[in-house]
């Protein structure tokens, strides 16, 4: 017992150590780009979430920091802000709880004065406000008149057929409406899915300033569902992304598949389509000289793929590629291998002086940062060079990029670099604003190695990456941390981690693996896993394993496996596949029979699609398809297993629906496999402070419990 509770206690107070490092969410410069404001995140262990915080720093010249503000100022209760053109206004959707019930305001503030506050619920124009990545948006007019955002159409109210009410609301319910239609209080509502649950169909909303009159504007078909909007620069129209929903919304977190527009909406509601049928499109963003880009990709196949990047002068119908689909690799202007856009999202504030373009992209093993020439396609590398790691520009302003930029030994700092002019863009300097916050100093002297892995076969794609993480200790062999991604179309890059600090914190190695399938190597390496799921990336996660054991300290007796969903999928089949190889698996919400998910999950088209097949829902079923499904499972590997295995299950998952863990968790017990499985009122990604803390710290302690375990 003495040994179980300093074990526990270790855990705990590696966790605890780690949960005090701040890490960014967010900067934005001021309009002459010597004022930076960046808003922080860090967890708040007594209050169960997350602490946001605004900082502000002053540059001089040299972009040195001069001063700063003393303290951080709490904007938790923040959803949305956003600074109007000319810098004079700062607007805000705020959130607060009254009770059981909550109230969203907007807020304008003029400097140091409140110059509007209005009750957005109070005036039941419409529901809740959005302020999730896919549709949320808070924009302001160029005139600064007016501000644009998204939220939650406001539904009809229903009543049940038999209710008694008086005789004189026979027409109205006294506010105006119309009567309540009966009998239809418990019609289905589909909503968006995963981390999207209650978000059914969307409204975009203007509010005019100077009257604190909000409206809903009208044009848009009702099928249509927008988010992402922006004032055009004229301030008489609204851009946006827009959704389909019939016949079903998948989900779209972590999904930039689903098909949709570009659309322009003038204010009294004429409606154009920018881009065409068939695409999914998202992120527009407008230059200061009215140029639009976007990013684009076909609307099929795998959830997350390569990019291409498009533009549109605004006096112009001509749509013009700016940087097209990257089957492999090109190399950009400074001779460097680029290898497409795979970024969710652009940057709020994009663009720099001479019709150039700032992104970050992952590319392999890091995100980098490029500028683009939007007429001449001319792509340079300006990542930080002195900062090995990842950087991703936060903000573009007057020729001042802000970057974020870690590593797995660092966390989290600002650099700040003034673009040098066109054609000379590679000589770029970047200035560190902000000090690293301290880690743990066997943290912080760990080593980090990008590992090149390649099959010897015919296949069409045979290379892929990983990245080993180990304590620089000599003379010791370390317990192993085998870790694929989840997705199956995402990627580990070198940026800080507090769940891969800590288990190096505990001593342990890790091994972060980009399967193929991954972004970042290329469109063709992503769609390459396309029917081969259970199969290709299983051998490469193997192959990985088995270089790691010859290349580097590693206790070949003492291999955990560890991933969630996708990764999940791999590490059971692994243990499975393998099971003298692997000591001992935890698996966050596990996609272990592929068929059975199929007919429960936001994204039953990644079922099809990953399988070999095109989604459809029409006709008869395919008892083909669904025998596909099932023998590239790990449930076809259960009995094999003798691992003694974790499960962390979200009893809110929409993605991978829990059940699929616990029927996994019923086939090990029943083989006699020492099971456990933590459940958590949580979704798919467990990523609310409890859930979180929970599972971290009872992954470590099933690790070392089962590894400190004589056979």
């Amino acid at each position: 017992m003495l040994r179980m509770t300093s074990q526990i206690d270790t855990i705990v107070n590696a966790y605890k150590t780690l949960s005090k490092i701040p890490s960014i969410v967010g900067a934005k410069l001021n309009n002459d780009g010597n004022r930076i404001s960046c808003k922080w995140s860090v967890r708040n262990l007594d209050k169960g979430k997350t602490t946001k915080y605004l900082h502000d720093y002053i540059l001089n010249d040299n972009l040195k920091v001069i001063s700063e503000s003393e303290f951080g100022v709490d904007v938790s209760n923040e959803l949305l802000s956003s600074v109007s053109p000319k810098g004079m206004f700062k607007a805000l959707i705020r959130e607060e709880k009254e009770g059981k019930d909550k109230k969203q305001y907007l807020e304008v503030w003029c400097r140091h004065n409140l110059a509007h506050c209005i009750d957005l619920t109070a005036l039941d124009v419409h529901g809740d406000v959005y302020a999730d990545s896919e549709f949320g948006s808070l924009d302001w007019s160029q005139d600064e008149s007016a501000l644009v955002y998204v939220a939650e159409k406001k539904l009809k109210k229903s009543e049940p057929y038999i209710k008694r009410k008086a005789e004189d609301k026979a027409k109205t319910d006294g506010s105006g409406e119309s009567t309540p239609k009966r009998g239809e209080e418990y019609v289905y509502k589909q909503d968006w899915g995963e981390q999207l649950v209650g978000k059914h169909l969307s409204v975009v909303v203007m509010c005019k300033l100077a009257t604190e009159t909000v409206t809903v504007l009208e044009g848009l078909p009702e099928t249509w569902c927008p988010g992402q909007v922006r004032f055009s620069p004229d301030g008489q129209s609204v851009v946006g992304v827009a959704w389909e929903t019939e016949p079903r919304r998948l989900g779209l977190i972590f999904c930039t598949n689903r098909p949709s527009y570009i659309f322009k909406l003038t204010l009294d509601g004429n409606l154009s389509k920018i881009t065409s049928e068939g695409l999914s499109v998202r992120s527009p963003r407008y230059s200061d000289g009215g140029e639009l880009v976007w990013l684009q990709r076909n609307s099929e196949g795998p959830h997350h793929a390569c990019h291409a990047i498009f533009a549109k002068k605004n006096d112009q119908t001509q749509i013009a590629t700016v940087i097209d689909i990257i089957d492999t690799e090109m190399t950009t202007s400074n001779g460097e291998a680029f290898h497409g856009v795979y970024s969710q999202a652009l940057p709020s504030r994009c663009f720099a002086s001479g019709g150039r373009l700032v992104f970050s992209t992952p590319q392999k093993n890091e995100v980098r940062t490029y500028v683009v020439d939007i007429d001449g396609g001319r792509i340079v590398d300006i990542s930080n060079k002195s900062f090995i790691g990842s950087t991703s520009v936060l903000d573009v302003k007057a020729d001042i990029v802000l970057a974020a930029c870690s590593n797995m030994t660092t966390p989290t700092q600002l650099f700040v670099a003034r673009l040098p002019a066109k054609g000379s863009e590679m000589e770029i300097q970047w200035v560190q604003v902000t000090e690293s916050c301290e880690v743990p100093a066997s943290v912080a002297r760990s080593d980090v190695k990008y590992i090149q892995l390649q099959h010897d076969t015919e296949d069409s794609v045979k290379s892929f990456t990983a990245l080993y993480f180990a304590p620089s200790e000599l003379d010791k062999k370390f317990p192993l941390i085998v870790w694929p991604h989840g997705g199956p179309h995402s990627a580990f890059v070198n940026a800080f981690s507090l769940e891969a600090a800590l288990f190096n914190m505990l001593g342990f190695a890790s091994l972060q693996i980009n399967y193929r399938g991954s972004i970042g190597a290329g469109d063709a390496s992503v769609r390459f896993l396309l029917k081969r799921v259970g199969d290709a990336d299983v051998r490469d996660c193997k192959l990985a394993t088995d270089e790691i054991l010859k290349q580097y300290p590693v206790d070949s007796t003492k291999l955990c496996l560890f991933g969630g969903s996708h990764g999940g999928f791999l590490v059971t089949h692994l243990s499975g596949q393998y099971p003298d190889t692997y000591r001992v698996v935890v698996s966050r919400n596990p996609v272990v029979d592929v068929a059975t998910m199929f007919n429960s999950t936001d994204i039953a088209d990644w079922c099809a699609v990953e399988a070999g097949f095109l989604f459809t829902e029409k006709g008869p079923i395919s008892e083909e398809e669904l025998l596909a499904m099932r023998r590239c499972s790990p449930l076809a590997h259960v009995h094999r297993v003798k691992a003694p295995t974790a499960l962390m299950l979200g009893s809110g998952d929409k993605r991978v629906p829990h059940y699929q863990g616990l029927e996994y968790s019923r086939r090990l017990k029943a083989n006699g496999v020492p099971t456990k499985v933590y459940m958590y009122e949580d979704n798919h990604s467990l990523s609310s402070l409890p859930a979180e803390m929970d599972n971290l710290i009872n992954s470590a302690d099933w690790f070392l419990t089962h590894l400190n375990k004589s056979d």
